[in-house]
């Protein structure tokens, strides 16, 4: 709209102004900077999430301390007692505990993010804005769940080392200092993950249900049930190529002072997590340009 069809009779003339609102006209470009100016919008959405899953609840936050702990308890008595899997001489509990951190945070994005098309079809069919602004704000807001269950770890953790003298040798390495870039990079990962299953999910939604199977079997792949160590040497590169494997190998070293962890378990996770990212975001661009007409 031009100033001078808005200006009063008599009014000065500032000069022309025109806002003119058109279309991507490339999958294949990100604006980064109309991210930003939707920061306010992505605010409102991770607190909003975050919210409302306390809503109607008994326990409210409770749960995202409980859930990862009464887990923990099952995991010790079936894999730990029963079938006998080593953890590198950590207290099963703190073991598997400390593998929900990272493991816990990459589920949950996944099963809040497979169906963003499907679930604000009708939001996304009556305002315009970024779209990748509700997988972010799924990630940062369940960042914050995960942060509680750090909380609950080290204090579990605290208790262990003052009340149970096996546990005394354990110890929290200089490296925990490392432990945002280990929750930005399962993040990341997660992120990229979730781009590519909602824009599948957005076409074809059957496959929704598939996604619980396909998180069971990463699980199975991933050294949470037990350690990269109990790999035969010769076929650790390819549990190394699972771009979970040195995360949580490193969330292990960083808080139990016990993991392995290699360079290039490292570069391979980061290679990982790059490629899946960015052709995750290529891919759900391309998709929010028509999903509207099939969802």
């Amino acid at each position: 709209m031009k100033a001078e069809e808005i200006a009063a009779p008599g009014a000065p003339l500032i000069g022309p102004h025109e806002i003119i609102i058109e279309p991507n006209q490339s999958w294949l470009r990100l604006d980064w900077g109309q991210l930003w100016e939707f920061r306010d919008l992505l605010a409102l959405l991770v607190h909003r999430e975050f919210a409302s899953k306390y809503k109607q609840t008994i326990l409210g936050p409770a749960w995202f301390i409980l859930q990862p702990l009464m887990t923990s308890i099952v995991m010790t008595i079936f894999f730990g007692n029963v079938a006998k899997v080593r953890t590198d001489g950590i207290p099963a509990v703190l073991f598997y505990l400390c593998n929900q951190l990272s493991w816990n945070y990459l589920t949950t994005n996944l099963q809040t993010g497979t169906a963003i098309f499907l679930n604000n079809a009708t939001l996304f069919g009556k305002v315009y804005f970024p779209r990748l602004v509700v997988p972010i704000s799924l990630v940062l807001s369940n960042l914050f769940a995960c942060l509680l269950q750090l909380g609950s770890f080290l204090l579990i953790y605290l208790g262990f080392v003052l009340l149970v003298p096996s546990a005394h040798g354990l110890h929290i390495t200089t490296a925990a200092f490392m432990l945002p870039l280990l929750f930005l990079h399962t993040g990341l990962l997660s992120l990229g993950v979730c781009l590519w299953l909602s824009s599948i999910t957005a076409k074809y939604r059957d496959l929704n249900q598939v996604v619980q199977l396909f998180v069971q079997l990463w699980m199975f792949a991933s050294p949470v049930i037990y350690p990269l160590s109990e790999f035969p040497v010769k076929w650790r590169w390819i549990a190394e190529l699972n771009p979970m494997t040195a995360i949580l190998e490193a969330f292990r070293l960083c808080l139990l002072g016990t993991g392995t962890v290699t360079t290039e378990s490292v570069i391979m996770s980061i290679c990982g997590t790059i490629f899946l990212l960015l052709t995750g975001i290529l891919i759900f661009q391309r998709t929010e340009r028509t999903f509207i007409d099939t969802v």
